[in-house]
């Protein structure tokens, strides 16, 4: 995911708005890189940055105990690209942002952080305010970049496997051609791919079934075990008195192991779902 900022003067306003800024998603690729570099011409008085999270961070994000979701590291990475631009000795006055969630509780949550500033939360910002416009377009040119030029960390891919990702929604035919092109049977897909997208976890449940051999063989063996010590040792009692046998018996039994109470009282006890195990 990229996230981006761009900033210029109020008092420019009206020369902004002229350079021709659109919502990214409503512009072809060889526009969005012509407005990227309109940019870049005029970097004297306009600014922009990005912020891009790694599919691997998401996923570890995602799957962590507690998780971090899509929205809340959206959330962080725009509050941190603003934070930049304020440590940058910018004077800002207003910002525009198109939310990602609620509206109202994600302009409480801008107006904590940044008060004093006027705080616009509005869906489609993209297409409505020329400096989120530009923000749209630098990081979807940004998203571009590193998809084509995508170095892979496994190696042996390069110049073997597809850099035609498409767009990445699992509606895009592209994307879905890749997909079924690059899916490994046992490993599932390239560290390019996030894990804790349902599409990917719905492929992989569909096409890959594990089945623990060893766990469950390991449980049955130490069953056997302890039922065959059992029989044995009936046998060997049979030609002994009956009170004796009851006593040795009541002797070896096993004794229930204490619950251990302290440990369900701990937050990571509790974060991880851990349950305690008396007996196997």
């Amino acid at each position: 995911m990229v996230y981006a900022v761009c900033y210029y003067p109020a008092s420019r306003h009206e020369e902004f708005n002229a350079l021709g800024f659109d919502d990214s998603k409503r512009l072809t690729e060889e526009r969005r890189v012509d407005l990227a570099q309109v940019i870049q011409q005029n970097l004297d008085w306009v600014g922009w940055a990005v912020q891009v999270i790694a599919p691997q961070e998401i996923s570890a994000n995602m799957f962590s105990r507690p998780p971090c979701n899509l929205n809340e590291m959206a959330h962080n990475a725009t509050m941190q690209l603003i934070q930049n631009v304020l440590q940058s000795s910018i004077n800002v006055t207003e910002i525009f942002v198109d939310p990602v969630g609620p509206s109202q509780s994600y302009k409480a949550k801008l107006s904590r952080y940044f008060p004093g500033i006027e705080i616009t939360v509005e869906p489609h910002a993209d297409a409505l305010y020329p400096s989120v416009s530009a923000a749209s377009i630098c990081a979807k040119v940004t998203r571009d970049q590193v998809l084509q030029h995508w170095i892979w960390l496994e190696p042996g891919l390069e110049g073997e496997v597809s850099k035609s990702f498409g767009s990445g929604y699992p509606s895009d035919p592209n994307t879905v051609k890749w997909l079924d092109e690059n899916e490994d049977p046992f490993f599932g897909f390239p560290s390019i791919i996030r894990y804790s997208w349902k599409t990917i976890t719905n492929r992989m449940t569909d096409t890959l079934e594990v089945q623990w051999y060893g766990l469950y063989y390991h449980v049955l063996e130490r069953q056997l075990i302890w039922t065959t010590k059992l029989r044995s040792e009936d046998e060997d009692e049979e030609a002994k008195p009956k009170s004796q046998r009851k006593r040795k018996v009541a002797a070896e039994e096993p004794k229930p192991a204490k619950a251990v109470g302290h440990h369900m009282k701990g937050r990571t006890y509790k974060t991880l779902c851990l349950e305690s195990v008396n007996t196997l």
